[in-house]
């Protein structure tokens, strides 16, 4: 029996995370759920998994869980001190970590130290703490699986690989987001809806935009790093608009190994649940025959400049990948609120970049929580200071 918490059970992850849990049948089962403030979904939640534990983002919100409830063995708690016993109830094998944002890491900590397997759907947990989370944890001996697609493809590659001086380089790929065509002119005006419009995944608005400004790649190569254990120099992005072959390895005898499978975020979900076990799902199959071309191309880092910032950011290392989330946090919430245009985007994280680097960048070999607390409120202060909310 494998027992399972969730963090962010009212997102798009997690609310796929429930629809994988419930088609593996009686032998998973939900212990915690953890979610903002959807106090209608949260609820539908509860009645159907029963879980053990809830935390909900305030208290005026679990006071109305707790009406809900009132008789049930169900503990309902709010905030930072509820997600954190959401993610080391003790029954928990696996956390899923699918929060949004920096908002996560504390919590995946938690859960780590905590001995939990963490099944990482939370991009921020390892771009501003790779180092930190990678030493804990091989500390408590507990294993890291990618959620994301694209490090799911290449978990999968490199299994039965147990000498990485055999690695040649990993290959992650893009679909190139709803703008790959479009002139640096045409970026100008896109609008909110066109950038919501993803031409193969559906996913929640933050990661939708990260993936239209190709932020979210960069996300993916930092991610790719400490996952992975791997340099930055040997991480290549490739653009593949088809969204079939979710990310690649080359060997040094020149072999690539690719994993393949339709675009269903719930097939990595599945394999994270189940690892070391592969389970027979109900889940679409990839037909070869109707997938005819297969496209690759690389990306335009002139046109789609997030992506070079980010690997900036890691070659840089310290504290820089903590303000390069930072101000994309803030930046794409601005847009999303209508503040700012889809290409000032990384202009706003150009300019946070700049600004640290000039003034405030330590190249930190031994970075603490507070080190990285600190930079991401100096990037959010930075921000917000340049944009009118």
């Amino acid at each position: 029996m494998k027992y399972i918490s969730i963090l962010g059970s009212t997102g798009s992850i997690g609310i796929q995370t429930l629809q994988v849990i419930q088609d593996l049948g009686d032998n998973y089962k939900v212990v915690g759920l953890a979610g903002k403030n959807n106090v209608d979904l949260m609820k539908s939640q509860i009645e159907q998994f029963q879980p053990e534990i809830v935390a909900i983002g305030d208290e005026k919100n679990a006071d109305k869980l707790k009406k809900y409830f009132k008789g049930d063995n169900i503990k309902i708690e709010y905030g930072n001190e509820g997600l954190t016993q959401v993610a080391t109830i003790p029954k928990a094998n696996i956390v899923v970590s699918a929060i949004v944002g920096i908002a996560g890491l504390i919590p995946t900590l938690e859960a780590i130290c905590a001995g939990k397997d963490i099944a990482l759907a939370n991009k921020e947990t390892l771009v501003t703490s790779g180092a930190i989370i990678t030493d804990m944890a091989k500390k408590m001996g507990v294993n890291l699986l990618p959620v994301d697609g694209e490090h799911s493809a290449i978990f999968q590659c490199l299994m039965g690989c147990s000498d990485h001086r055999n690695i040649n380089r990993l290959i992650l790929t893009a679909s190139g987001g709803p703008f790959k065509d479009k002139t640096i002119d045409e970026l100008q005006e896109v609008t909110l809806v066109d950038a919501l419009k993803h031409p193969t995944w559906k996913m929640g608005r933050k990661i939708t935009i990260d993936s239209a400004t190709l932020m979210n790649k960069g996300l993916e190569v930092i991610e790719a790093k400490w996952l992975f254990d791997m340099d930055v120099s040997k991480i290549d992005v490739i653009i593949h608009p088809q969204s079939i072959v979710h990310s690649m390895v080359e060997f040094i005898d020149g072999s690539i190994v690719a994993q393949l499978g339709v675009t269903d975020m719930r097939l990595p979900i599945q394999l994270a649940l189940t690892y070391p076990n592969r389970i027979k799902s109900s889940l679409p199959r990839l037909k070869l025959s109707d997938m005819p071309n297969l496209s690759f191309q690389e990306p335009d880092m002139d046109k789609f400049p997030c992506l070079k910032y980010a690997y900036e950011a890691i070659k840089l290392g310290g504290t820089m990948p903590t303000v390069l989330n930072g101000a994309d946090e803030v930046a794409v919430d601005a847009f999303l609120n209508g503040k700012i245009r889809f290409s000032e985007i990384p202009l706003i994280i150009k300019g946070a970049m700049d600004e640290y680097k000039q003034n405030e960048f330590k190249s930190l070999t031994n970075l603490t929580l507070d080190d990285i607390i600190s930079a991401d409120r100096w990037s959010r202060d930075y921000v917000k200071k340049h944009i009118k909310f």
